[in-house]
């Protein structure tokens, strides 16, 4: 990135940030993953319950392994050998969680925050339970408003994880969403967060660099 779109980027993030105080959602610019982990650490309480939402970006910063040796309890759903009643067990217990650690699908300019899920424990845990919400995201991320943000889901986010959970939907072939009807479906809960009505739940990450989809 040369200095001249390095400049348009930092407009972009200071104008995220920004809309997000003003919706009642802390925000933090950072380098890289490094810096991340450092913000995370600091927002979890030692010894704090973490949940952990499916996310290729906190694979990507390294926070899932951070978390996992960082001596917190960790409400795992990639512990190896959890059965399909496990996760579910896992899933509720989140919602009593002290932190929950997550992506969002887009964060727009305006301070919102879009997602969509399968099965909606990842909204629904943004939405009410954990006493807080952190969320990191690339500023890969970051989109105009909430129409660039449906659209970057659907052309990009939608195919590419579809791909990654090697699913039998028509998106994998085509590489864009036709808004299928398949039974495997994973873009079924459409969630905007626009404003956060308990000051200091929510904390919003955004990394100076491309993670996730």
């Amino acid at each position: 990135m040369d200095q001249h779109t390095a400049f348009v980027m930092e407009a972009r993030i200071k104008r995220t940030m920004e809309n997000l105080e003003k919706n009642n959602m802390s925000a933090y610019r950072v380098e890289n993953e490094a810096e991340a982990l450092e913000k995370i650490k600091e927002l979890i309480p030692p010894g704090g319950s973490v949940g952990l939402a499916g996310s290729m970006t906190l694979f990507e910063t390294g926070a899932i392994d951070f978390v996992r040796q960082g001596g917190y309890e960790v409400l795992d759903r990639y512990e190896e050998g959890l059965t399909p009643e496990g996760m579910k067990e896992v899933f509720r217990k989140t919602f009593f969680a002290d932190s929950y650690l997550t992506s969002s699908n887009a964060v727009t300019e305006k301070g919102e925050l879009y997602n969509v899920d399968g099965n909606g424990n990842r909204v629904a845990a943004m939405l009410y339970g954990p006493d807080q919400v952190i969320v990191v995201v690339g500023t890969n991320k970051l989109v105009k408003d909430i129409d660039q943000a449906v659209h970057k889901v659907k052309e990009t986010a939608s195919p590419a994880n579809n791909k990654r959970l090697n699913q039998n939907n028509p998106c994998v072939v085509t590489g864009e969403c036709s808004e299928c009807t398949s039974p495997s479906r994973i873009c079924n809960k459409y969630v905007v967060i626009r404003r956060q009505g308990q000051k200091g739940r929510f904390h919003v990450i955004i990394v100076n660099k491309e993670l996730g989809y």
